[in-house]
């Protein structure tokens, strides 16, 4: 999968300690990506817009 247009922002409760952040790309077609922002070159978690609610609302 193309990562190379994903816009990444970083989680809203990641500290700037530089601790354990997460960065979320919403503005690729038909999928969001996550991945560690320590490693941006490391692996990339995708989901369907779908299994993304679910994982945010489980959160909740």
């Amino acid at each position: 999968m193309d990562l190379s247009i994903a816009v990444w922002r970083k989680s809203s409760f990641s500290g700037g300690n530089g601790g354990q952040c997460v960065e979320v790309a919403g503005n690729l077609p038909s999928v969001v990506a996550i991945r560690d922002s320590k490693f941006p070159d490391g692996p990339t978690l995708v989901f369907s817009p779908s299994e993304w609610r679910s994982f945010v609302a489980s959160l909740k």
